[in-house]
C-alpha cells in the first residue's frame, strides 16, 4: 500500500455518495450495521452499468465465455474440499487498551515493540485465527448435518459446475465460464467506506486451457483487465501491476498480478489475475469422486484443465470510478461570477444519468411538452432525468454534481419564436468542457447514443 493519502478528498466522496443518493450506511436508523452498504438510486444504476459492460466484454463479445449464476449457500462439502472450511482465516489481535479488534497486519511496531495503531498501546493479545465464512443452518434439524455457508468467493460454483457447462456449451480449450454476484467474508475490521465490506459482490471469470498457455494466457488476461479499466474511465496512470512474489502466492499458483489503483486512502488492490494450475478442480474431482476430466477430440487425451482467474470486486470497482471522477473546478454563475463547480467525471458508459432534460421556464406550457416529448424519445434508449425546477445554471451544477455527461435544454429556439430555422433544435451541453452546440431533435437519440457507447 502506498502511503500517500488524502483524508479530507475522501471525506468530501463519502459526503458527496450520502447525500447525492450513491451509496448509504446499511440500516442507518438503527446505529448501522457494520461493513455493509445500500446503494441509492445513482449508486444502483452506476454498480449495475459496471456490471453490465463487464458482462458485455467478457461474455457477449468473445465466442469462448459463457455465463452462470451460481447459488449464494454452499455445500460445506464443497467448502471443505477447496481448503476454505480448513485454511480461510485471518490472525486477529485484540487490543487490551481500547478493545480494537486488528487484522495482525494492522499492528504496527516501533523499536521492536507492537503497537496498537488506534490508541498506541502495546497491550496486545497473541495472535489468533479468524475463521472468515458465514455459517448457517440449512432445515428443521440444527446439527453438523444441517451447516451450509455463505459463499466466500463465487469461483468455487464454476469450478463444481465444470463438468455440466462444458457438456451443455459445448466449448473446446481453452474457454472461460464468468459469474457476477454477491459474496461474503466476516472481516475482522471493515474499514476504507466500500472498500473492505462483509457482503460484496464480484465478477469473476474462470478461464480453462492447458497447462502449457497458462503463463502466456495470465498475461493476456491482465492486459485485457487493465483495457477494461481504461474503457470505464480509470487512468492508466492511477493503475499499477504488481507481481506478487513467491512467498505471497497462494500454494498452488504459478503466477500471480494485483491490479492496484491509488485511492485517497492509499494504493490498494482492485483486482486479482491469477494462474491457478489445475489445483481446484483436482481436489473437487478428488473430494466428490466425479470425474472433472476434460476429453481432447484430436489427441484423444483425458487431463483436468488448468484455470487463469481474474477475479474483480465490483463495489472497489465503483469506489475507484467515483475516486477518479471526483474533481473540482471553477465556473460562471448565473452573474458571471466565478464559483467552485463539483464534478463527477464519469465516462458516459458507466455515468449513472446519461443525460439531463431541462424546459427553459416551467411556466411555459409549449416549452415543458416539447422537453417531456423529448423524454419520451430518449427513454427508450438510455437512463435521462427531467428538472425544470430554478435556474438552468443551477439545473446544470445539479447534474455536474452526479456526473450526467450531457444536458438537453429546451429554449425558444426550440419553438421557433426567434429564428425559424432552429425550430425543433436543442442546446446540447457537454459535462467536462460546459460547450454547448445546436443540435436536430430527430438527430438527438443517435448522437447522444454514439457518445455514450
Amino acid at each position: 500500500m502506498d502511503s500517500k493519502t488524502d483524508a479530507q478528498r475522501m471525506e468530501k466522496i463519502v459526503s458527496l455518495c450520502k447525500r447525492r443518493g450513491f451509496i448509504f450506511q446499511s440500516s442507518e436508523i438503527y446505529g448501522g450495521l457494520s461493513g455493509c452498504w445500500d446503494y441509492g438510486p445513482l449508486g444502483v444504476e452506476l454498480k449495475r452499468n459496471v456490471k453490465n459492460y463487464w458482462w458485455r466484454v467478457i461474455v457477449h463479445e468473445r465466442d469462448d465465455v459463457v455465463g452462470m449464476d451460481g447459488a449464494i449457500l454452499t455445500h460445506p462439502e464443497v467448502l471443505k474440499a477447496s481448503g476454505h472450511v480448513e485454511g480461510f482465516s485471518d490472525p486477529m489481535v485484540d487490543c487490551r487498551t481500547c478493545k480494537a479488534r486488528l487484522r495482525a497486519d494492522q499492528v504496527i511496531e516501533k523499536k521492536g515493540v507492537r503497537q496498537c495503531p488506534n490508541c498506541g498501546g502495546s497491550d496486545l493479545t497473541e495472535a489468533r485465527p479468524f475463521n472468515l465464512m458465514f455459517q448457517t443452518q440449512m432445515g428443521a434439524a440444527a446439527d453438523e448435518s444441517s451447516i451450509a455457508y455463505l459463499r466466500p468467493e463465487t469461483a468455487q460454483s464454476i469450478f463444481v459446475q465444470f463438468k455440466n457447462i462444458l457438456e451443455v456449451s459445448r466449448k473446446k480449450l481453452p474457454f472461460g465460464i464468468a459469474q457476477i454476484g454477491k459474496a461474503f467474508r466476516n472481516e475482522i475490521n471493515p474499514r476504507n467506506f466500500t472498500f473492505r465490506s462483509r457482503e460484496f459482490e464480484q465478477m469473476e471469470l474462470e478461464y480453462f486451457c492447458r497447462a502449457e498457455e497458462g503463463m502466456t494466457l495470465l498475461d493476456y488476461w491482465l492486459e485485457e483487465r487493465l483495457k477494461f479499466y481504461e474503457n470505464i474511465g480509470i487512468s492508466r496512470d492511477r493503475l499499477h501491476v504488481k507481481t506478487v512474489p513467491d512467498e505471497e502466492r497462494a500454494f498452488y499458483s504459478k503466477g500471480t498480478y494485483d491490479i492496484e489503483f491509488d485511492f485517497p486512502f492509499g494504493r490498494q488492490e482492485l483486482e486479482g489475475v491469477a494462474y491457478r494450475t489445475d489445483y481446484d478442480l483436482l481436489q473437487h474431482q478428488n473430494a466428490s469422486g466425479k470425474s472433472l476430466e476434460y476429453f481432447d477430440e484430436e489427441t484423444k487425451q483425458r487431463f483436468v484443465p488448468h484455470v487463469v482467474e481474474p477475479s474483480a470486486g465490483v463495489d472497489r470497482t465503483v469506489l475507484a470510478l467515483i475516486c477518479e471522477a471526483y474533481s473540482e473546478d471553477e465556473a460562471p454563475d448565473e452573474k458571471g461570477k466565478m464559483e467552485t463547480r463539483l464534478v463527477l467525471r464519469f465516462h458516459p458508459r458507466t455515468a449513472p444519468i446519461k443525460c439531463g432534460i431541462f424546459p427553459l421556464l416551467k411556466n411555459n406550457e409549449q416549452l415543458v411538452a416539447k422537453a417531456k416529448e423529448i423524454v419520451d424519445l430518449l427513454r427508450l434508449h438510455m437512463n435521462i432525468f427531467y428538472d425544470e425546477s430554478g435556474a438552468i445554471g443551477r439545473r446544470y451544477r445539479r447534474q455536474d454534481e452526479v456526473g450526467t455527461p450531457f444536458g438537453v435544454t429546451v429554449d425558444f429556439e426550440t419553438l421557433g419564436e426567434r429564428d425559424i430555422a432552429l425550430r425543433d433544435t436543442v442546446t446540447l451541453r457537454e459535462r467536462d468542457s460546459m460547450k454547448q452546440e445546436r443540435v436536430a431533435i430527430k438527430d438527438l437519440a443517435g448522437i447522444l447514443s454514439a457518445r455514450i457507447s
